[in-house]
């Protein structure tokens, strides 16, 4: 098949934010300050690829701070951020904690306190069991917070007191789904505090504009990310919604559709905030062993956004 010419759309910009890159910087600096091993509470972005190169270096990941062996080893908590309880039971237990939170995330838990302190209910939009929104409802105590997932649960939902009503959201969500949710919640109660500026956060919507530009000219679409990854399944959906009805997820695991791919004249690439570069150059290499190919890539907007790690690493 090699005379046959492949084009592929690759989306930009991709892969790694700001929040990922601190995030895995902060895992990297906390074994070079501390030595091995270091705990992580809950994987540290939700790509195997990634968290397996950071067990090779020394990290343990755990689900909580009781399966922490050695209580004298620090622990780092998660991009995805975690409830008030966790940090006050690292502190109980006399436990160093590095706080990997999204910077983008803590602006969301701070917004939350904010709005509770002026009495106001939160709707939190989201999605139920994400890493995100347990830390985000656990900012506060239970019962402050409600979680809208769909656009069914803003029509049915029904007032519990008679605070004002003010609304959260996910910062990895889907932009235009998001959308509908918020139009119905206003519709509903015009008096409604939205967010000062957007949660949904710079790097999702950038993807997903990126997607959304290039995914009615592809035949095929594949996003390289994980499974757990909210960003990367939205950023399918976003693919499908857009014009471009065989979109797909790839894992690590994944086997690359090599039959489907050869039939194509163009498919479109790009990958999930957690998903490292590397992953979609494999992926494109395993394509260029059996077909020849033409790569464009689609750039809609630079980023430059950088978050710091903690001064205590440096």
């Amino acid at each position: 098949m090699k005379n046959k010419k492949l084009k592929i759309l690759l989306a930009a910009p991709r892969g790694f934010c700001a929040g990922v890159d601190r995030a895995i910087e902060i895992v990297k600096k906390s074994i070079n300050k501390f030595g091995p091993p270091v705990y992580v509470r809950h994987e540290i972005v939700h790509n195997k690829y990634v968290v397996d190169s950071l067990k090779k270096i020394g990290a343990i990941f755990v689900e909580k701070l009781d399966e922490v062996k050695d209580k004298t080893r620090p622990v780092i908590f998660s991009a995805h951020g975690v409830p008030k309880s966790v940090p006050e039971k690292a502190k109980n237990l006399n436990m160093e904690y590095i706080d990997a939170t999204c910077p983008l995330v803590s602006k969301v838990h701070k917004e939350a306190e904010n709005l509770y302190k002026n009495n106001y209910h939160i709707l939190l939009i989201g999605h139920l069991n994400h890493p995100e929104v347990i830390g985000t409802m656990g900012q506060l105590i239970k019962g402050s917070i409600d979680l809208i997932e769909t656009v069914e649960d803003a029509s049915n939902y029904v007032k519990k007191n008679d605070k004002k009503i003010a609304y959260v959201t996910q910062t990895t969500l889907s932009v235009d789904d998001t959308k509908n949710i918020v139009a119905v919640l206003k519709s509903k109660f015009p008096e409604i505090k939205e967010p000062t500026k957007e949660d949904i956060c710079y790097a999702t919507t950038n993807r997903q504009a990126a997607v959304k530009k290039i995914a009615k000219d592809c035949e095929m679409f594949f996003i390289i990310g994980s499974k757990n990854s909210s960003n990367s399944l939205r950023l399918v959906e976003v693919a499908e919604q857009a014009g471009c009805k065989q979109s797909e997820l790839i894992v690590s695991e994944s086997k690359v559709p090599i039959e489907k791919i050869i039939n194509c004249s163009t498919i479109g690439i790009s990958s999930g905030a957690s998903a490292p570069e590397v992953l979609v150059k494999n992926f494109i290499n395993q394509i260029k062993q059996e077909v020849d190919v033409d790569i464009k890539e689609v750039e809609i907007i630079k980023e430059n956004i950088v978050f710091k790690t903690p001064g205590k690493l440096n």
